[in-house]
């Protein structure tokens, strides 16, 4: 089983991948595996956000309640 990479890593990977892709030195074969490891950490990295803002969502949402 593998242990799924924090947000923080899966983003530093990322922006890597996409300096190596921008930089335009890497030949076509390696630049579609290079994309293609970036969109999957890239549907990563939006997935773990999305959990996050619904975390903040139910915590901020009982934090209202609880006022009233």
């Amino acid at each position: 089983m593998t242990k799924k990479k924090s947000f923080e890593d899966s983003l530093k990977e990322l922006e890597n991948i996409v300096s190596k892709l921008e930089s335009g030195e890497l030949p076509l074969e390696k630049s579609l595996e290079e994309f293609e490891v970036g969109t999957r950490l890239y549907k990563e990295c939006k997935d773990q956000l999305s959990i996050a803002e619904k975390k903040i969502a139910l915590l901020t949402d009982s934090l209202k309640e609880e006022e009233l």
